[in-house]
């Protein structure tokens, strides 16, 4: 009744009704399983490490810096291996491979008896981890009209993030062991869902025919190359955020004179809900103003700005550290129209290792950035720290921001081509 009365909100509903289709929900769930597992080890963190004998505060730091480094390395590798096979061979096999990895790799989490074989198991993990959401952007971006193809997206990472939120709450409910276990049989639902509803020919109808497919060597072009490294730049703060404001929460107000105790496990339950609300708000910002780059921008903007409040309270309670948490997150919310802005960037023929390794290369990089993190904390202090790299980081998405094309509505049929291929098809006109 409320939307017959207001005829934008029904002509945004028929926009919204095309993008909800099998294949947007089978790619969100996959979204939901993979953000479930890479939540799920900075809840149980600590209560894991402990339960192995590590208890000692500066252990339990390093331990946790070595397994989450680990992961996101393993995220890193594995985006480019799945990238490329999915635009050599087609975008089904990193929609279904993938899972039995990370499935696996969750469960084996449970035999590990100390740091170093858990690191291992979350670097297993990270490798099949690493073809979800790449695979998912890519098939939504190519499936979707480009009219509605970011609200698609949205609604991939809207569910995806859910899977966050989830592991917030389970993480802390159940013990460490079980939610692994659980992780893991949660995959092979997926496959099993995947294995029956999805048909291969349909899922790589839109595979390039040309022999650079999957060339990896053509994003060390100079101009290709500059706009993939912008576009891994842009999506940095949102894994500084999450790896550092929310991970290292506890560790980050210890001399705040907090009144009370503040968990990981709350900072990242509050923090991915918040990140699950900004990446509704930001892809319906980028359908609102039809510009992926300005929506980003508003997004770092207040990003940077709640950073910098995060990082100055003092004597509050933890109440204000998790409204903090789910105010960055919120703000940072924007990594569905990140991917779609770089898939939408390049052609079909790489379109699938773009969508796949920036993400992962993003991720990657947080293990960088925890690492200067850990690093700089031995010579000026854990805040001081985390406010020069947070600084950094977001001046340098910005500028990147500021210098890419904007790719709202663009026709996404085209392929990217060698310089030598260039000269030929010059050369014959």
């Amino acid at each position: 009744m409320l939307c017959s009365s207001y005829p934008p909100c029904l002509g945004f509903w028929q926009q919204v009704r095309p993008a909800i289709n099998l294949v947007v929900v089978v790619a969100g769930l996959g979204y939901f399983v993979d953000l479930f597992h890479i939540t799920l080890f900075g809840v149980v963190r600590i209560s894991s490490f402990k339960d192995l004998g590590i208890t000692d505060p500066s252990e339990l730091m390093q331990a946790g810096v070595l397994s989450y480094n680990a992961q996101m390395i393993g995220m890193m590798i594995g985006g480019i291996f799945w990238g490329i096979l999915g635009d050599k061979i087609g975008r089904y096999i990193i929609l279904t491979v993938p899972i039995v990895i990370y499935s696996l790799g969750s469960i084996a989490n449970v035999f590990v008896q100390d740091a170093t074989a858990y690191a291992i198991c979350r670097f297993i993990t990270g490798i099949g981890l690493a073809g979800e959401l790449g695979a998912a952007i890519t098939l939504v971006s190519e499936t979707l009209p480009k009219e509605i193809r970011g609200i698609g997206t949205t609604i991939v990472a809207t569910l995806g993030l859910l899977g966050a939120v989830f592991a917030g709450l389970f993480g802390q409910m159940l013990y460490w062991k079980t939610a692994y276990v659980i992780a893991g049989l949660m995959g092979f639902v997926l496959l099993a869902i995947r294995l029956k509803v999805l048909d291969r020919a349909m899922v790589d109808k839109h595979k390039s025919t040309q022999s650079n497919r999957g060339n990896f060597r053509l994003l060390f072009d100079r101009e290709r190359g500059f706009k993939y490294i912008k576009c891994i730049l842009v999506g940095v703060p949102v894994y500084y955020i999450t790896g550092v404001m929310f991970t290292f929460a506890p560790e980050l107000t210890r001399n705040m004179n907090i009144q009370g105790t503040v968990t990981a496990g709350n900072t990242i339950l509050w923090g991915t809900i918040g990140l699950t609300t900004g990446d509704f708000v930001s892809g319906l910002l980028s359908q609102l103003l039809k510009s992926r780059n300005k929506a980003v921008m508003a997004c770092l903007f207040a990003a940077s700005i709640g950073s910098v409040i995060y990082l100055n309270l003092n004597g509050v309670t933890p109440f204000w550290i998790n409204f903090m948490c789910f105010f960055i997150g919120t703000a940072a919310g924007y990594w569905a129209v990140l991917v779609t802005l770089a898939a939408e960037q390049f052609g079909t023929n790489i379109r699938a290792t773009v969508a796949t390794t920036v993400p992962n290369f993003v991720r990657g990089a947080a293990a960088l950035v925890v690492f200067l993190f850990a690093h700089l904390n031995n010579y000026i202090g854990i805040v001081p720290s985390a406010s020069l790299i947070g600084a950094i980081l977001f001046g340098l998405a910005l500028l990147s921001l500021w210098t890419l094309e904007e790719t709202f509505g663009r026709d996404l049929n085209f392929e990217e081509v060698t310089n030598q291929q260039q000269q030929s098809k010059a050369q014959t006109f």
